[in-house]
């Protein structure tokens, strides 16, 4: 899978979702570590949601994860959870807002 159809894979599994537990604005930037590396970022901002692939600078947190691993998070065989317990994930700034979008992503 590209960084693009992944991008779009992550705009598809949040577009049909509840958005009110947001509190009106969640902004994650996803940087892609390993061999491929790329960043995108999610936001919802007033129930409307963005993935795009660019750095975000208000961001409220930065996950740095491999690609491998964060299409294991959305096919469910990898929960965020475990996956930041293993340091195969990690969280710069709301960790709270980070477990939000993973729910989100379920």
């Amino acid at each position: 899978m590209t960084v693009e159809q992944l991008i779009t894979k992550v705009h598809n599994r949040l577009n049909d979702k509840d958005f009110a537990a947001t509190g009106g604005k969640l902004a994650i930037q996803v940087n892609l570590s390993g061999k491929i590396t790329s960043v995108f970022y999610i936001e919802i901002l007033n129930g409307v949601l963005s993935v795009m692939p660019y750095e975000y600078n208000d961001r409220d947190a930065a996950i740095t994860i491999t690609k491998t691993n964060f299409e294991k998070i959305l096919s469910g065989k990898l929960s965020p959870q475990t996956a930041f317990a293993d340091g195969k994930l990690k969280v710069e700034g709301n960790v709270d807002k980070v477990l939000l979008l993973a729910e989100l992503l379920k």
